[in-house]
């Protein structure tokens, strides 16, 4: 019989059971291998506090739980970060390290007369159009006829954050739309 307090014994001891215990949960065998060694050593780092109020085994699966609670919220924030980038319709303009595919121009044209131009306003409202529908009403509340943020949260029933990003969308495929049909066009003419 091994001493069951004993780390040195605890591989063999509790191995097989800890492993099939993270393979019923995660089904990944070397998944459930890496999960076993994390808690075996977790176990041995905190030995010192187990107070002994329940079986070691007890006391490892417990461990082992948090292992792979730990591991799925991890893979659930890179997985939704994966996802939000590639449904994010502004991922087009940026290579995969971030950088863009075309830098934006400055535009050396006087703010006021873009205002006063019908022909601008007609290519900046087919540009709005071409927006997605709720990016298209957040930005004319906000953008165009100024209303506050949380008029705009209020009316359209989202968050704060949730605006700031529809903006930032909305603004970048403006950008990108204007840059490609008002002010490379006045460049050709």
């Amino acid at each position: 019989m091994t001493d069951n307090n004993n780390p040195h014994n605890w591989l063999n001891d509790h191995g097989d059971y800890l492993y099939r215990y993270a393979m019923s949960r995660l089904h990944d065998e070397e998944l459930a291998s890496d999960l076993l060694q994390e808690t075996l050593l977790a176990g041995w780092k905190g030995h010192a506090g187990f107070s002994g109020s329940s079986s070691v085994r007890t006391w490892l699966v417990g461990i082992m739980k948090h292992k792979i609670i730990d591991h799925i919220r991890k893979e659930i924030r890179e997985r939704n970060l994966v996802e939000s980038v590639e449904s994010d319709p502004t991922s087009a303009y940026f290579d995969a390290d971030g950088s863009w595919h075309e830098a934006p121009q400055a535009w050396h044209e006087n703010p006021e007369a873009l205002c006063a131009s019908g022909q601008f306003h007609t290519v900046l409202d087919r540009c709005i159009e071409k927006l997605p529908e709720k990016q298209q009403l957040v930005f004319r509340m906000r953008d165009v006829s100024g209303e506050e943020s949380e008029a705009v949260c209020n009316t359209c029933d989202i968050s704060a954050t949730h605006l700031h990003v529809l903006l930032h969308r909305a603004r970048m495929a403006l950008r990108y739309c204007l840059q490609h049909h008002w002010f490379n066009q006045e460049e050709k003419s």
